[in-house]
């Protein structure tokens, strides 16, 4: 994660534009997780300490999603079991099922503007789904306005999810819970080194990894 915002900052740099714009203007990482208003018998609940125990106790859960999905451009979309990878892509390594597929009328080519074919209304049902809202930034999704509209409810949805007070949410979309400067540097949100509740660490270990370790 550091390394690509890191990059986008040195693109920034290069062009002069590292005090205008900044790394998470262009790349920004999400989570799903959702919270459910207590009940009778979350209310019940013993003294456990376990992560299970906590995530009952505190109606918190994360979401997990295994299938994989791309849209690009909101014109053309891949979904299925490939990972968005050349080992999975390739065709000589893993086996995978997956599919690809466009509409020739609703390219930019074509439209000379943002296509409005099934694909973006895929797109935008999923945001819809996962932001919990419709907003009309979100029929130009390259557009700064957007990008940082998204990031803003994904960090409001973050707040809801981690608060003392259990509330419904509506949306799911999470701001990935670190803090990136303006340099790309990336650190957890202090207070949240780790998910609450299950555990598990916000931001790895950098290690030495072989270049061709996944190839």
């Amino acid at each position: 994660m550091q390394m690509m915002y890191e990059t986008i900052y040195t693109a920034l740099k290069e062009v002069g534009l590292e005090n205008i714009y900044e790394p998470q203007d262009y790349l920004n990482f999400f989570c799903l997780g959702n919270r459910e208003a207590s009940d009778l018998y979350s209310a019940s609940q013993n003294a456990e300490i376990s992560p299970q125990a906590l995530a009952k106790k505190n109606r918190r859960f994360m979401i997990y999603v295994h299938s994989k999905g791309m849209i690009v451009d909101d014109e053309f979309v891949i979904m299925g079991s490939a990972n968005i990878n050349q080992r999975s892509l390739e065709g000589t390594r893993d086996t995978e099922i997956a599919m690809g597929a466009y509409q020739p009328q609703h390219t930019w080519a074509r439209k000379l503007s943002g296509p409005r074919g099934q694909i973006f209304g895929y797109r935008m049902s999923l945001w819809a789904e996962h932001i919990g809202t419709v907003e009309e930034c979100f029929t130009s999704p390259h557009s700064l306005e957007c990008m940082r509209r998204v990031r803003d409810l994904g960090q409001l949805n973050w707040k809801q999810f981690v608060a003392d007070d259990i509330t419904e949410m509506r949306g799911h979309l999470l701001k990935y819970p670190v803090d990136v400067d303006k340099k790309g540097m990336v650190k957890p949100l202090p207070g949240f080194e780790t998910f609450p509740d299950i555990g598990g660490n916000i931001c790895g270990s950098f290690f030495g990894i072989q270049e061709n370790l996944t190839i």
